[in-house]
């Protein structure tokens, strides 16, 4: 006889879980479907918002399909929605619905991906999708990795890598380098006396005399270099160091050489994206994020280490409270590869995106959203009273000036599209100038989105200097 379970307090009727998860799907396909006619991005004002959701800590319990429809309707507008469109800004995040499948899936089974004995089913899909990953970016039998919350821990997981493999020492970046590794470096331990900065050469690549002189001159201090990190693709144009070059030049100097393809790295499962990336498999280490332009949900990172254990060498513990979770010889206790002790199982919304359209329909995105960079380039260029064209389309991202715009001019005419809502899109700084930024992800977007786009900031009113 089956004993009895004490109450759930915390539990619903089945039929209410039910009608609740429709609820909730039904949000999600609308938004999905009516994506284009809703706002690119909506912000709101702090006090507005709590005046609606806020108020004393809830007592008593109250219906539940209400409280959803309350976040619906007043909290997710409130956001970028980097599925849109228009949303051209910064990097954008146009998933597919097989990821967000996958991630349902995985938080409704409250699904771990930590020790082989708490997750073995999670951990070889996550070990299977490292795999398919490592071959998309070429790089060798023996590759090991890990997914993270995404490009900022998962540039940190490489790091200490790296630190464990080689010892600290000076690091070089570039002026095109993301912030947040720079960040990274600081909360590894590396003082800023130990990062090199190096101005970067009128394609927003580095200069590689200007790198071989800085470790040079390193050297003959007495200092230790100990890592380059490369772009391939810049947030700014989508910039690409050259690869091949720095590679040879690291083996030489016996530097780690890591390269962060955050947004751009899976441009290299195009043929174009293939010959501009050419030399990112030659990393020591490699930088992902699926959650954009592998077409998944937030939040999704990934890391890939050329040598077996580095991670591990990093990160492994074996505390007396864990010895009864961890695997054997066979097998892979994943959060012996991260800071992350508890995670949840990222992989599963990778596998089934990659398992439902394959490699082709996922590539052939990758390339429409590099085909609609250039068609707006195009467009920029037949209105040269009113456009001047920065940088080129490259990875998607082209960079552009309005005529006559004055230095402010760029961030007010951001800031008024972003007002709007109807698109958006980001100002960024080249080369000591404030200049427009488009970044074209998603698929979705059509050139009606960027000749409309392109239409409304040219009416916008400009100062000048």
């Amino acid at each position: 006889m089956t004993p009895a379970r004490a109450a759930d307090t915390l539990g619903m009727p089945e039929a209410e879980m039910r009608a609740l998860g429709h609820q909730m799907v039904e949000m999600v396909i609308a938004h999905l479907v009516g994506r284009a006619e809703e706002k690119a991005i909506e912000v709101t004002d702090r006090a507005s918002l709590e005046a609606v959701i806020g108020g004393p800590v809830p007592q008593e319990p109250s219906d539940a399909a209400s409280a959803l429809a309350t976040l619906r309707a007043h909290v997710i507008p409130k956001q970028q929605h980097g599925d849109h469109p228009r949303y051209f800004a910064r990097v954008p995040s146009p998933a597919a619905f097989t990821g967000i499948l996958g991630d349902w899936l995985a938080t409704g089974f409250n699904s771990i991906a930590a020790s082989w004995v708490g997750g073995s089913g999670t951990a070889v899909t996550e070990l299977v999708v490292i795999d398919w990953l490592r071959q998309c970016m070429r790089m060798p039998e023996g590759t090991q990795g890990i997914i993270v919350s995404g490009g900022s821990l998962a540039n940190f997981t490489a790091f200490a890598a790296a630190f464990a493999a080689k010892g600290r020492g000076v690091v070089y970046t570039n002026d095109q380098t993301h912030a947040s590794l720079k960040r990274n470096l600081t909360a590894a331990g590396l003082s800023m006396s130990d990062i090199r900065v190096l101005k970067t050469n009128a394609r927003q690549e580095y200069d590689l005399d200007a790198l071989a002189q800085a470790i040079r001159a390193d050297k003959a201090a007495g200092l230790k270099p100990v890592m380059v990190i490369c772009n391939a693709g810049t947030t700014n144009t989508g910039a690409v160091d050259p690869l091949h070059a720095i590679a040879a030049f690291a083996r030489s100097e016996n530097l780690w050489m890591h390269v962060d393809g955050a947004y751009g790295g899976p441009a290299a499962l195009t043929a174009q994206g293939a010959q501009d990336l050419a030399g990112m498999e030659l990393a020591d280490s490699l930088v992902i994020d699926p959650h954009k332009w592998l077409f998944q949900p937030y939040d999704c990172g990934v890391v890939l280490v050329r040598h077996p254990g580095a991670l591990e060498r990093a990160f492994a513990m074996s505390p007396e409270y864990l010895k009864d979770v961890m695997g054997g010889e066979d097998s892979v206790d994943l959060f012996n590869r991260s800071l992350e002790l508890t995670r949840k199982a990222r992989a599963l919304k990778l596998w089934l995106t990659f398992k439902t359209h394959g490699i082709t329909q996922i590539a052939a995105g990758i390339q429409a959203g590099m085909d609609i960079a250039v068609r707006a380039q195009a467009m920029v260029e037949t209105q040269p009273d009113v456009w001047e064209l920065v940088t080129p389309a490259k990875l998607a991202i082209l960079t552009f000036a309005r005529r006559g715009a004055g230095p402010q001019d760029h961030e007010r005419l951001v800031a008024q599209l972003t007002e709007e809502g109807w698109a958006t899109l980001s100002s960024t700084n080249i080369m000591g100038r404030t200049v427009l930024r488009l970044c074209t992800l998603n698929p979705l977007t059509t050139d009606e989105d960027i000749r409309a786009t392109l239409g409304r900031l040219a009416v916008m009113p400009v100062f000048g200097s």
